[in-house]
């Protein structure tokens, strides 16, 4: 029979509920529950659980409990029966055919996996923006040369550009690993009851497609009781490795402070001053990034310890997101948003970076690789003459450029004959000799896939650029996936309405 016009508006109107709700409100507890009642009900009826007979009164009543939470004053609460019993007092009794074949058990697993993988998704957002901004001031420092720590020791020359590209390639690991893990995220548990099933012929498949899971965890005691454990400790702990390298970025920043002069500090007016002491240019900003990433690693701990020593069945571990726990993505976004503003703040001084690396002798290895690559030179002697001139300069206080070339002909005539070389005439005039210890020519004459060289450098940025675009491109199809699910089950539930 067809409907008046006006019982068609009022459906369509209806049917525009659940998506209004959402708009307004967080997806919450409550708002997941609605979709997953929404859900259940087209389902339902497809499968004969809900007489046809009902269906307009049954979706009536799920979406009056969804319109009226959305109003000010509304109820939304956090217990799956409290939320029945909205759509009882609207729709009878009847309604609570919808719950049939689930439970607590089975629809808490789905909306934490729906929260979670939208929580998976905002994060990944936060990291390609660091990304793209490492990537940025990488494109603007290719030839900037600065020196490389190990062991907190000066060790090498090579671009402000290798560096951050190092940083950008390990945060790009971690969107990988969060493609990963949504694709673990994204299965659904709904219609699995407890543990074990139901008698009701529910389609599962119908469920997760409605409520946008891209898979089932299929088996039922799984899908309740066991993947509660390892998909969240996976999701938290991979902010926790990214947290990790935060606080070493930070800490590299943060270890230039405590000299009088760093190469490479925060721009002006991004420090705070002293209270007390009016030189001071305290680094807040960096502080505050490190003590964020301190935050997540705790947070993202505080998820596998609530589960760890629990037998399955409890809800110890079911809620371990949680409340707190649900802090790690949280403080995981203001984590990389504060990089972000580090990342903007941040001025390397090339000029101060150059006196740093030509005070100390960090090319005395190009200088052994020199002997051996040009002149034949055995690498351990090479490296024996590189050894003793260091020790010599700083004994004497010499730098590379002030070296005396006397010195180096008479060291390397004294350990040739030490190794037994037939000729102990150095084979480097005193312009090859300072070339050698030049960082240009160190970083300039790197060779092989990875290094630090200029053309190197920029092929490697092509192609992170390459990496991120496509990393942006899977995030914008996962959305769209999303998307189009939830339009879906607006539309299905919408006909149901409209009975």
């Amino acid at each position: 029979m067809t409907l008046p016009l006006t019982r068609l508006a009022i459906a369509a109107c209806l049917a525009c509920l659940p998506l209004a709700a959402g708009a307004a409100a967080p997806q919450d507890f409550f708002y997941w529950v609605g979709r997953i009642n929404m859900a259940s009900t087209v389902m339902t009826v497809e499968q004969g659980i809900v007489p046809p007979a009902l269906a307009g009164k049954v979706a009536r009543g799920v979406a009056h409990s969804i319109s009226q939470g959305a109003r000010p004053g509304g109820k939304r609460p956090a217990d799956v029966l409290q939320i029945e019993a909205l759509i009882t007092e609207q729709a009878g009794a009847e309604a609570s055919l919808i719950h049939s074949g689930r439970s607590r058990q089975d629809m808490h697993a789905t909306l934490r996996a729906a929260q979670l993988r939208s929580e998976l998704l905002a994060f990944g957002d936060a990291v390609m923006a660091v990304r793209a901004r490492l990537l940025e001031s990488a494109a603007n420092n290719v030839d900037t040369l600065v020196p490389a720590y190990t062991n907190g020791v000066q060790a090498m020359p090579t671009s402000y550009a290798h560096y951050l590209l190092a940083f950008a390639d390990s945060f790009a690991r971690d969107s990988e690993r969060l493609r990963q893990a949504y694709a673990r995220v994204n299965r659904s548990a709904l219609g699995t009851a407890v543990l074990a099933n139901s008698s009701w012929p529910l389609d599962r498949q119908r469920l997760a497609g409605l409520l946008g899971f891209d898979a089932l965890v299929v088996n039922a005691y799984d899908a309740g009781q066991l993947s509660a454990y390892d998909v969240p400790i996976e999701a938290a702990n991979l902010l926790g490795s990214s947290a990790i390298r935060v606080g070493a970025f930070m800490q590299d920043v943060h270890v230039q402070y405590h000299q009088a002069r760093p190469w490479l500090l925060l721009a002006p007016g991004k420090t705070y001053t002293s209270s007390a002491m009016p030189q001071k240019a305290n680094p807040g900003m960096i502080q505050n990034a490190r003590a964020l990433a301190s935050d997540v690693v705790g947070a993202a701990q505080m998820v596998t310890l609530r589960a760890h020593n629990v037998p399955s069945g409890m809800a110890d571990y079911t809620n371990s997101l949680d409340e707190g726990g649900g802090k790690v993505f949280e403080r995981g976004q203001q984590m990389m948003r504060r990089f972000s503003d580090v990342l903007d703040a941040l001025r390397v001084d090339a000029k101060r970076a150059r006196e740093e690396l030509d005070a100390e002798w960090t090319t005395s290895m190009e200088l052994a690789e020199t002997l051996q690559r040009k002149h034949g030179v055995p690498f351990r002697t090479g490296h024996h003459v590189a050894s003793e001139i260091v020790l010599y300069a700083r004994a004497h206080q010499f730098t590379p450029a002030t070296f005396p070339y006397r010195d180096a002909v008479r060291i390397y005539a004294e350990a040739g004959r030490a190794h037994g070389l037939a000729d102990v005439k150095l084979p480097l005039d005193e312009a090859a000799f300072r070339r050698a210890l030049s960082a240009e020519n160190m970083v300039r004459t790197r060779v092989g896939i990875g290094g630090p060289q200029p053309e190197e450098v920029r092929r490697m940025l092509g192609s992170a650029r390459e990496e991120l675009a496509r990393d942006r491109q899977w995030t914008a199809q996962a959305r769209e996936r999303l998307q189009r699910s939830a339009a879906a089950l607006d539309q299905a539930f919408g006909a149901l309405l409209a009975r």
